[in-house]
């Protein structure tokens, strides 16, 4: 019984290996997570002391109790009911499929990541490509948010640039979660946007399944108080124009609320404005085919080499980057409050009624974005030339052009970034851009005057503020 055994000596390391594992997961490892959690724990409460709006814990909830929750939410057990039934399928197939749409939707939040990888990498890429600014903001209005409220960002959707940007400039405010289309599910990426707390959305399915886990999320992180980004128009814009909202994820949010029960929502709108968007060839270019027969397309070797290209002329220190980015923060609208003074209800159990009312709230919501896209250099130099397309002008005449548009814009309560504080500073920027990208032509004497082939492009950018004139011009009648 107690005679010697003999083993070979790697089956005696695999042992002693195991032995070492079981003891640093039994005895060590407990320790070692407390330690962590607690340097953790005193992180986040250092940054929720730095932050307007705190992180809020269910952003730090494990992703499968998440996904439980999802699992036992009584509406998505009842989609999964019937469809099961309509396709003659298992229940427990139609609940598994329902559990991987949860873990595709549902975000991994990392303070970490956000604030160590994703806050710096924005404020890279964003001062990189552009020269940043930050419009209007009432700081006042941010500190009377309800601190208990739910706050969304509602923005206007002109670039991919749109998440990098308003991260950079909202990093000392808040941590931001945003409803990301299926462009970012790319390998390596994606694990870093989950971990910026984003949550992907398929935005053209039409499976109710699916829709209703979604609904079901976008509800529970709503109602426990996170705070989200969402462009309202679904989409970026391809002719530069604000667009009508789309109500979906608007839908979503308000599943649940009841006025005297749930905790307020606060809706902040964000107008963003560029100089030169980067996808604005690619944005224009089915309209380009249309009405010039020409196509445009996007190779990995140009891109890669334009990247390349703009990396050597930073080294150089000849890179004028694409211009001015700006963001203007619009004053918070509490949900409770506009649905008090517009004599809203959401309290009411037919469909059409609140249908209805969230209809008007993305109305209102859209047009208060639309108030607070800034006007840029480029913007306001294209609206000149789309205003006068057969029209030659020197750069005098520009400038008095301009200078009109922007007192007309500025006594309508628009902002407009006049870089320096200097008008023909912001003109020759302007003009800089629109003649080098030739959608603005210069004669050797100095005359101006629109490229007929680049109408399309130039179109775009002048579209940027056209409802900001539009409203100048309803306010004048």
């Amino acid at each position: 019984m107690f005679d010697a055994v003999g083993i070979p000596f790697w089956i005696f390391c695999l042992l002693v290996i195991f032995a070492i594992i079981g003891f640093l997961d039994r005895i060590f490892a407990p320790s070692v997570r407390w330690f962590f959690r607690r340097r953790l724990n005193s992180a986040i409460d250092e940054l929720n002391s730095r932050l307007d709006t705190r992180i809020q814990p269910f952003k730090l909830t494990r992703k499968q109790s998440l996904v439980d929750q999802l699992m036992y939410d009584p509406l998505v057990i009842e989609a999964a009911e019937e469809e099961a039934k309509r396709d003659g399928i298992p229940l427990s197939v139609i609940m598994s499929k329902a559990e991987r749409y949860a873990r595709e939707i549902i975000p991994s939040f990392s303070p970490m990541a956000y604030f160590g990888i994703g806050t710096r990498f924005s404020k890279w890429v964003s001062e990189f490509l552009y020269r940043v600014r930050l419009g209007f903001v009432d700081d006042e209005k941010f500190k009377l948010i309800d601190p208990n409220a739910s706050v969304v960002f509602v923005m206007n959707h002109r670039s991919n640039m749109d998440y990098i940007l308003v991260t950079y400039l909202a990093s000392s405010r808040t941590t931001l979660s945003y409803a990301v289309g299926e462009w970012a599910r790319i390998w390596g990426l994606q694990n870093l946007i989950r971990a910026m707390g984003a949550y992907f959305i398929r935005r053209s399915s039409r499976n109710e399944l699916y829709r209703r886990v979604l609904s079901r999320y976008v509800s529970m992180a709503t109602r426990e108080g996170v705070t989200q980004a969402v462009f309202p128009e679904g989409g970026l814009t391809r002719d530069g124009k604000l667009m009508p909202p789309k109500l979906g994820l608007l839908s979503y949010m308000l599943s649940d609320f009841q006025p005297e029960k749930s905790r307020d929502i606060v809706f902040v709108p964000v107008g963003i404005n560029y100089d030169r968007a980067l996808e604005d060839r690619i944005l224009t270019s089915k309209s380009e085919a249309e009405y010039t027969g020409r196509d445009f397309r996007v190779s990995i070797s140009a891109s890669i080499g334009f990247i390349f290209n703009m990396l050597k002329r930073r080294l150089q220190g000849t890179l004028y980057r694409l211009g001015y980015a700006c963001v203007s923060f619009g004053n918070p609208i509490s949900l409770k409050t506009w649905l008090e003074e517009n004599q809203q209800s959401m309290s009411s159990h037919k469909p059409e009624e609140r249908n209805a009312t969230i209809e008007a709230l993305g109305n209102e919501l859209i047009t208060q974005v639309g108030n607070v896209v800034p006007a840029l250099p480029v913007s306001l130099v294209a609206t000149v030339f789309v205003q006068n397309p057969e029209k030659e002008l020197n750069e005098l005449e520009l400038k008095s052009e301009v200078s009109s548009l922007v007192d007309t814009l500025e006594k309508s309560g628009h902002h407009v970034h006049v870089p320096r504080a200097d008008l023909d500073y912001a003109v020759s920027t302007g003009l800089r851009m629109l003649v080098m990208r030739h959608m603005v032509l210069q004669s050797d004497d100095g005359v101006l005057r629109a490229n007929e082939k680049e109408n399309i492009l130039l179109r775009y950018y002048a579209n940027s503020i056209a409802h900001l004139l539009d409203n100048c011009r309803i306010g004048k009648g």
